[in-house]
């Protein structure tokens, strides 16, 4: 349910792209990306890296009792944190629409209380992870995402420019904000915090918050970057390509929200070996869909933009895909192999890792988009993740001698190559071109990848069963492994 809802999602972004792009200027197209940007980078710190917590630390709890003390303790400092650095945005609007949003303070007045329900958006979400309502999740992940959707682009059809769409986006997510907290006010009811775990909560979550800010300047401070130096325009050149790129992350979602509720309680109990086979088998099922998604996408790139943009933006930016194809297959890595210091609670070390890398990202894109422009910038991103993954996989095999599998990646990038080449010689044009070559191509790889014994029947097996939750069929499977 949480890959369909994921996929969702990200049809979601496509169906928003060709809308946005050709309903608005260049100039004001870059000013929706720019907003977009700003809601992905205040939660990563506001929210103080406690929606994560609470999925480490109450997935594990039955008691209500102590869930709503927990929950609510949680809640309120969200809330407070938020609302300080609301107010802080709303008191320096022209400052930062001076360098962002091509001087428009209504924007920047209107983002101040957008980004303020973006962060108790991101924690209500949480809570139904947190309890494995995955349903619940599902559901208001679609709601939340199509919200964003349905309304701004209405607003963009009819004609009433970007500020009364981003008034449309807030909106959506006061409805969606509404309707979460009414669901979790009928499951657990409502109680003054006493805060009786806050210090051990915020002595796990602040650490994340380094990490959580350097994976956003890794992956979106390129575009402030670019519009500082370039300008809202090139902003809107440059983000067509890198979301098609980054399409690839849905396929780690599955295993980004599962993961970390599922890990915790074999690991408390001393069950090694049964984290381990989860994160082997969610490894490679991973680089089973994302190896050959990475090679199409940067054949595809340019006819597809061409089909969901305009022309002057799929020729500026079709390049850039590749390599942010490239990046997202090694945040997927990345993002299973991490779970390794996540369970030790070392979220530390996680900080220190995104902190080297966005330094470097920040740095080199300084140096580099003036002169190179957006594919300086999306070559440093690349950079960027790929020190990211060197460092976190060199930390976690140093704790549990992770299975990564060499030879079956060797065997899917073969398959992906002979993909490619099909795809190649048939030149696509076309939705309904692309739509074809994308089937014949994925039949190709799926043939050629069991032709080299890329993939066992008991493995598909045991990919049912970790999404299913069938913990005994799982045990069943590990002993025919052993």
């Amino acid at each position: 349910m949480v890959g369909i809802a994921n996929i969702l999602v990200a049809l979601s972004s496509l169906i928003l792209l060709p809308i946005m792009s050709k309903s608005f200027s260049i100039d004001n197209y870059g000013i929706w990306v720019q907003i977009n940007t700003f809601i992905n980078l205040i939660p990563s710190f506001a929210t103080l890296g406690l929606p994560y917590t609470m999925v480490r630390f109450l997935s594990v709890e039955t008691s209500k009792n102590k869930i709503r003390e927990g929950f609510y303790s949680i809640t309120l400092l969200i809330l407070a944190s938020t609302i300080i650095i609301s107010t802080v945005m709303f008191l320096f609007s022209k400052n930062i629409a001076f360098y962002l949003f091509s001087g428009n303070i209504n924007i920047v007045h209107l983002l101040s209380v957008i980004v303020f329900l973006a962060c108790l958006n991101t924690l209500l979400l949480n809570y139904f992870r947190t309890f494995q309502q995955m349903k619940r999740y599902s559901v208001f992940l679609i709601m939340l995402n199509y919200l964003g959707v349905l309304i701004p682009s209405y607003f963009a059809i009819k004609g009433y420019g970007i500020n009364i769409t981003a008034l449309g986006l807030l909106i959506a997510y006061l409805i969606a904000f509404l309707v979460m907290i009414t669901f979790i006010y009928l499951d657990i009811g409502f109680k003054l915090p006493e805060f009786k775990n806050l210090r051990e909560y915020l002595s796990f979550g602040l650490p994340t918050i380094p990490g959580n800010l350097s994976s956003w300047i890794v992956d979106s401070s390129d575009r402030f970057v670019i519009g500082i130096y370039l300008g809202t325009a090139f902003v809107g050149y440059y983000y067509p390509g890198y979301t098609l790129g980054y399409i690839i992350i849905l396929i780690l979602t599955p295993f980004s929200i599962l993961l970390p509720s599922l890990l915790p309680k074999y690991y408390e109990d001393n069950d090694i070996e049964k984290v381990l086979l989860y994160l082997k088998y969610s490894l490679k099922y991973f680089l089973l869909v994302a190896i050959p998604t990475a090679f199409a996408l940067t054949i595809l790139s340019k006819p597809i933009l061409m089909i969901l943009t305009t022309q002057a933006i799929a020729l500026h930016g079709y390049l850039i895909t590749p390599f942010v194809a490239v990046s997202g297959l090694l945040f997927g890595f990345y993002a299973i192999i991490s779970n390794v210091i996540i369970l030790e609670k070392k979220t530390k070390i996680m900080g220190s890792i995104w902190i080297i890398a966005a330094l470097i990202n920040l740095g080199l894109n300084i140096i580099i988009v003036p002169h190179f422009g957006i594919l300086g910038a999306a070559a440093t991103t690349l950079t960027a993740y790929a020190l990211a993954f060197i460092l976190t996989v060199n930390y976690s095999s140093k704790i549990f001698p992770i299975d990564f599998n060499l030879i079956f990646i060797f065997k899917s990038i073969i398959a992906s190559i002979v993909m490619s080449l099909l795809i190649i010689s048939l030149h696509p044009t076309g939705i309904l071109n692309i739509l074809v070559t994308i089937i014949l191509a994925t039949i190709i790889y799926l043939i050629l990848l069991l032709i080299l014994g890329g993939v066992e029947r008991r493995e598909l097996v045991l990919l049912r069963n970790i999404f299913l939750n069938k913990k005994e069929d799982s045990k069943r499977v590990l002993i025919v492994r052993k």
